[in-house]
């Protein structure tokens, strides 16, 4: 072997490519969400005034509420607009997107436009009480349901406690000023205390919601114990967080 022939030196460390790590792609995956629409009409100065007149009999009806403004019905300039959102936000009223504007109004800093939603019906709200004599104070109010609460679908009761006999489907939701019963499987979203009532708990068969809460505080499905997926389960409130506690089954 010539030792001056460099192609003959048998101990030329031979390097290997390095592999990247493969990274996965990314993914997207499509979720649904329950929206309530408020339609501004004219004067809006009353409309606002119509909005907090609500706000006092239910302190917590928009709390935590994505909210999609429809401006079908107004004619708006950038600067009216601007004033309508910051009106809005004073109340405490996240607006999730604009539908019914024409695209020369939005643009920066503004929600997005929006369209082809799926109406799922009116909301009822509590009435304002017509002045009336004092009369004596009457009892809490329950609603029973003997039907399922469908997707789409909104109970509202902010007179009392809520029964649903049946279950509770994704997308729909329950709202009681007092205590949930769900003898079904929850499924949606159950709250309770809206009308500011921290003793309101929430009692199901089968947890398996989309959100849970009680008196204004929230949890979502992903900030809940999965141990309690599928299980009989009372949901309250304890040192202001919600608490789940397994139910005994006869």
């Amino acid at each position: 072997m010539d030792a001056d022939d460099p192609s003959a030196t048998p101990n030329t460390p031979v390097t290997q490519p390095t592999s990247e790590p493969v990274r996965p792609p990314i993914r997207f995956r499509g979720r649904s969400f329950m929206a309530t629409v408020l339609a501004p009409v004219p004067p809006v100065s009353d409309w606002l005034g119509d909005l907090d007149a609500l706000n006092r009999r239910a302190p917590n009806f928009f709390a935590g509420r994505p909210v999609i403004l429809d401006l079908a019905g107004l004619r708006l300039g950038r600067e009216d607009l601007d004033g309508l959102l910051a009106e809005l936000t004073a109340r405490n009223i996240a607006v999730l997107g604009i539908e019914g504007a024409p695209p020369t109004l939005l643009g920066d800093g503004l929600p997005p436009a929006l369209s082809g939603g799926r109406p799922a019906g009116e909301i009822d709200t509590p009435g304002e009480a017509a002045p009336t004599e004092p009369q004596p104070k009457e009892t809490v109010r329950s609603l029973i349901l003997d039907a399922p609460v469908r997707s789409g679908q909104t109970v509202l009761n902010l007179e009392g406690d809520v029964t649903v006999l049946g279950a509770v489907a994704s997308g729909a939701e329950v709202i009681a000023g007092g205590s949930i019963h769900i003898y079904g499987a929850l499924r949606g979203r159950a709250i309770a205390g809206a009308a500011g009532n921290p003793a309101a708990r929430i009692w199901c068969r089968k947890f398996e919601p989309e959100l849970v809460a009680i008196d204004g505080l929230y949890r979502a499905a992903d900030d809940l114990d999965p141990a309690f997926r599928g299980q009989a389960v009372e949901v309250r409130l304890l040192d202001d967080a919600i608490k789940l506690n397994l139910l005994e089954r006869g």
